[in-house]
């Protein structure tokens, strides 16, 4: 194996810890306001973060091709990030 599978586990490592850390501090910040714009917005983070799993899984223990789980990771990235812009309208309106 060359060096591209640890590093693609160690950069998926760090995005989950970091997903996960926004989407705790999103559900404390919606426990205390109650705000549907931030409940959504901590559900965008999940699904972006749950994208990045799912893809190092699909690459690392299902050995899926590297093209299926950069397509697996950009459907949930884009879910994600259409979730976080809702969020966003949510706020102004």
């Amino acid at each position: 194996m060359t060096w591209v599978g640890p590093a693609i586990v160690a950069v998926k490592t760090v995005i989950l810890l970091l997903g996960a850390a926004i989407t705790y501090i999103a559900y404390k910040a919606y426990r205390q306001t109650e705000s549907p714009s931030i409940r959504l917005l901590g559900i965008g983070f999940t699904i972006i973060t749950l994208g990045a799993l799912l893809a190092g899984i699909a690459d690392q223990v299902l050995s899926v091709s590297l093209e299926v789980g950069v397509l697996l990771n950009s459907i949930l990235v884009a879910l994600g990030f259409v979730t976080i812009l809702y969020s966003l309208y949510l706020e102004r309106g």
